[in-house]
């Protein structure tokens, strides 16, 4: 929604992500910002935005999956865990960090697809429970390999990144990459919804039989689906490895995957915005939570009932979203923006 003035001469104008000049501005002035954010902050600030951008291309990945086509996922850490022991093997080859990316990212959505079949026959509830064996199987597999091949019980040591030969190991240099990456994957996520491929797959969430009809493969673009969404779960896993610089299966539980899923949701499903904010939103409220149990820890207190108590209020705001806002705080970020450029005329 647009407000009275602004046409658009040509269909590329009007298909583009930022329409008009005052959001461009502010999407420029939004990533200066982030990106001038190291250098007034510290080393701990540092490592949370790092995270913070490693698992916004984990749920951007969730968001393809389970938002534009409708296929329930709660095996997203497992994925990114793939990801993660893929970019360690190659980093071991001597693979440079641009060849290293893209395996470890197909090597996870080929993963992927082994446990996607069941999604050409299955469904809700049923499709969920299958994506379950995957978090389920995947530290059974990496265990029972021979210790050589990933490390086993102990797990893999992941050598510095390197770039042009300069090894990136520092906190704001760590900031500086998984930023520039997960800008790409954001653009890519955007960029998804304008596709043939992503109408596809929105016409599959809506109604597969009625999609079907109308000349769409379901079940190849099913299949699709859990392989776009896991190749962002590769590019996330491969950061996590050279971010840790080691990599064990018990970093990646079923837990993650269900904060991956809780943030999607709280977030909103239906647009990345959603995978932006519900990110954000959710790191915050942990990190302030964790700071307020530190602060107790500090003065003696019970510090292991506060800290649970933080998992509880992190949840209270998953039911809250799906009682309240079902549509995630993306469809209030719409609400508020519309009244802004309408104002000072009530939206409707």
């Amino acid at each position: 929604m647009l407000p009275t003035g602004i046409h658009f001469k040509t269909y590329g104008s009007e298909a583009g992500l930022l329409k008009t000049t005052r959001a461009r501005v502010w999407v420029a002035l939004l990533v200066a910002g982030l990106a001038l954010l190291p250098l007034v902050s510290n080393d701990y600030l540092h490592g949370i935005g790092t995270q913070m951008y490693i698992t916004l291309i984990a749920v951007l990945g969730l968001h393809v999956t389970v938002g534009i086509a409708g296929q329930i996922n709660i095996a997203q850490s497992a994925f990114v865990g793939v990801g993660a022991f893929a970019a360690a093997k190659f980093v071991e080859f001597g693979w440079p960090f641009w060849v290293v990316i893209p395996a470890a990212a197909l090597t996870t959505g080929a993963v992927s697809i082994l446990f996607a079949l069941p999604a050409a026959r299955v469904k809700g509830f049923y499709l969920a429970l299958t994506t379950l064996a995957a978090q389920v199987l995947f530290p059974i597999v990496v265990f029972g390999l021979p210790p050589t091949w990933l490390g086993g019980l102990v797990g893999m040591p992941v050598e510095p990144l390197t770039v042009a030969g300069y090894a990136i190991s520092s906190p704001m240099q760590l900031y500086y990459f998984t930023f520039a990456i997960a800008l790409i994957m954001t653009l890519a996520a955007f960029n998804l919804h304008r596709s043939r491929f992503g109408r596809a797959l929105k016409a599959v969430r809506d109604n597969d039989i009625a999609a079907e009809v109308m000349g769409i493969d379901v079940l190849r673009y099913k299949l699709a689906a859990f392989f776009a969404g896991s190749m962002f779960a590769g590019v996330a896993g491969a950061c996590t490895a050279w971010f840790l610089q080691f990599v064990t299966a018990e970093s990646f539980t079923l837990f993650s995957s269900v904060w991956y899923l809780g943030m999607l949701i709280v977030g909103g499903m239906a647009t990345p915005i959603g995978a932006i904010l519900g990110v954000v939103f959710i790191t915050v409220v942990q990190e302030g939570l964790h700071e307020i149990a530190s602060a107790f820890v500090r003065h003696g207190d019970a510090s292991g009932t506060i800290f649970a108590a933080t998992n509880v209020a992190l949840g209270g705001c998953i039911l809250l979203a799906l009682i309240f806002e079902p549509r995630g705080l993306a469809h209030r970020w719409m609400v508020l923006k519309n009244t802004f450029q309408f104002w000072p005329f009530p939206p409707r």
